[in-house]
């Protein structure tokens, strides 16, 4: 039932009120409360305050921390990457930094002196680690209960009339943020008294707006939506990665998308992914499902179901590919240019397809050229000449005969005894083309199971790369026509070092994420010493650094410290071209960075 409000009018009184809201410049006839008003300790201005204090959650991937956030800007180093935090979606770059490799131990440094913004808008200045471990430390635990309320929030403006205990106007505000009503109603005591310019609106956490005609009905909204949402208050970053997630959403890109392959496929602590390279997904809006590997079509059914984000479910049955089956729980669905993930959770057990939208899927672009290297693998016998996986594993393959046919279909020999295994070609991660490999579970074979990047095709040597997606270690592998004969692995650049030292070279081309800068470099010549240093000079300008060639040739490394421009080259290079007169590299940066190429030609 409304109040019945006495009308009275009063020029303001300029009281010294601590809040930072607008308010009114003129005489101002209001009515004064009866009941409906907010009194000191009441049980509406508690749950008021709860609702708009300061939400310290959503940087907790930085601190740790859900009483407090801290102020923007500030920066960190997240695996060796500096981000600069000028927004809250700026957490998201962190993230997205951690997740590239799943397997990885991820570190995090933030650049001090940092200001934090307590839950009541207070703040603290932070000068270390230690500080900041000690300051939430106060906090409440990971995933405990707080006071804070998340899953309502309201919609401002909100107009206020402020009155002394004598039911005399003291101000009306307007206010436009939840600090602004938080420190309100924190400044009421015994003689002020607060009420609010009825109706008002608030919004459920998800969108529901709901009118609101008194505070009695205020109270009662608030206290049925505090425990309605998901408050994010644990540390897990990735938990909320499809808040805005729907399964009519999750169905659209399924089914639009075509030639899902598997990027990550993990039971019971077994990561499956390499068994299933090769593998293609087709999601129809029907319900079926349909996955073709290079020699055998398999058939079975998908669904999606839920009713919140939070529990959207997609079942799988493939009668002859258990490893999928499972009433699996949508995590994240990741859409960038060419490349989208749908990212499946089941406990510890994960399944993330990769598509790129297009015909040949897997990631990339459209569909690369292979001509060159489906016609070099086609023709006549590939032996091993080098394995590198942490160590060089080289002469596990050394009994090893590979053939390939254009059917998509691969024998690997040993002692006349074959393996049938399958290969295609595809769009890579980090080159433009990709070759897939997949023998099965057979050792040593299992282990050339990967989609390689290609880094150099010719009709003698197919040099490939992989990264790991689980903690981004690099493998090598080199196909040769000549069987391996034992010693340190061939197949590689091995003649790398002998052509760097012999002659004097120039930069012909280097362009930084695809922004040519090449003219930075015009007039210098490079020389490289046998002693592993290396200079750079136009006559003004003299750049001395290191270099050496690791990985059986596959990467030259240089470091030439803070001498610019040289110091753009500081990076451990991945070797795609070699030939007497020219060297190719190139560079992908980590945590979603950017490819860089560097070709130097000898003079």
């Amino acid at each position: 039932m409304k109040s019945t409000f006495k009308k009275l009018s009063f020029l303001f009184i300029f009281s010294a009120l601590l809040f930072s809201s607008c308010r009114t410049e003129e005489m101002v006839q209001i009515e004064s409360p009866d009941e409906e008003v907010i009194g000191v300790n009441s049980t509406v201005s508690t749950l008021i305050k709860q609702t708009t204090s300061n939400d310290g959650s959503y940087d907790n991937i930085i601190d740790g921390a859900s009483c407090f956030d801290i102020q923007l800007p500030f920066t960190v180093i997240a695996n060796g990457n500096e981000v600069v935090i000028t927004s809250e979606e700026d957490i998201e770059i962190v993230e997205d930094i951690f997740d590239e490799f799943p397997d990885d131990t991820d570190t995090l440094v933030i650049e001090f002196p940092i200001t934090i913004i307590f839950s009541n808008y207070t703040t603290a200045e932070i000068t270390s680690q230690a500080e900041l471990n000690a300051a939430a430390f106060n906090c409440p635990g990971e995933g405990e209960d707080d006071d804070d309320i998340e899953c309502i929030d309201f919609q401002y403006p909100i107009t206020a009339a402020i009155y002394d205990s004598n039911n005399e106007l003291l101000d009306t505000v307007i206010i436009s943020s939840d600090e602004e009503l938080y420190d309100l109603i924190d400044e009421i005591d015994a003689d002020l008294i607060v009420t609010f310019e009825f109706p008002i609106t608030v919004i459920l956490f998800d969108g529901t707006l709901v009118v609101v005609n008194d505070f009695q009905e205020l109270e009662d909204v608030i206290e049925n939506a505090a425990d309605t949402c998901d408050e994010d208050d644990d540390n897990d970053p990735n938990d909320d990665d499809c808040e805005d997630c729907s399964v009519s959403d999750l169905i659209d890109v399924l089914t639009d998308c075509t030639d899902w392959v598997v990027d990550r496929l993990e039971r019971n602590d077994t990561d499956l992914e390499d068994i299933y390279v090769g593998y293609t997904f087709n999601f129809e809006s029907n319900g079926n499902l349909q996955v073709e590997s290079p020699t055998t079509t398999f058939n079975g059914t998908w669904e999606a179901t839920g009713t919140t984000s939070q529990n959207i479910t997609v079942s799988i049955d493939l009668t002859d590919l258990t490893d999928f089956n499972a009433d699996w729980i949508l995590h994240e669905i990741d859409e960038e240019v060419g490349e989208t993930k749908v990212d499946l959770r089941l406990g510890d057990d994960r399944l993330r397809f990769e598509s790129d939208c297009t015909s040949g899927g897997g990631g990339g672009g459209g569909d690369p050229d292979d001509t060159e290297l489906v016609a070099a693998l086609t023709n006549g016998d590939w032996y091993v000449n080098y394995f590198f996986d942490d160590e060089d594993e080289t002469a596990d393959f050394a009994d090893y005969v590979f053939n390939f046919d254009t059917n998509g279909t691969t024998t690997a020999t040993a002692s006349g005894i074959p393996t049938v295994g399958a290969w295609s070609t595809g769009s890579g991660d980090e080159t433009e083309l990709e070759l897939n490999l997949n023998y099965g579970i057979v050792p040593p074979l299992d282990e050339l199971a990967d989609d390689w990047d290609v880094l150099e095709v010719t009709q003698d040597i197919i040099r490939l790369k992989d990264v790991s997606g689980g903690d981004g270690s690099e493998e090598f592998l080199t196909f040769g026509r000549e069987p391996f004969s034992g010693g340190g692995g061939g197949g590689g650049n091995t003649d790398l070092e002998d052509i760097l030292v012999d002659g004097i070279w120039e930069v012909a081309s280097y362009l930084d994420d695809g922004v040519d800068e090449t003219i930075d470099y015009v007039g210098y010549t490079v020389v490289y010493n046998v002693s592993g240093t290396v200079v750079a000079t136009n006559g003004t300008n003299t750049a001395a650094g290191t270099w050496s060639v690791t990985n059986n040739g596959n990467e030259l490394n240089l470091d030439f410290l803070l001498q610019v421009p040289f110091d753009e080259f500081n990076d451990d290079w991945d070797v795609l071209m070699v030939s007497e007169t020219r060297i190719e590299l190139q560079d992908v940066s980590g945590g979603g960075g950017g490819t860089d190429t560097l070709v130097f030609e000898k003079l």
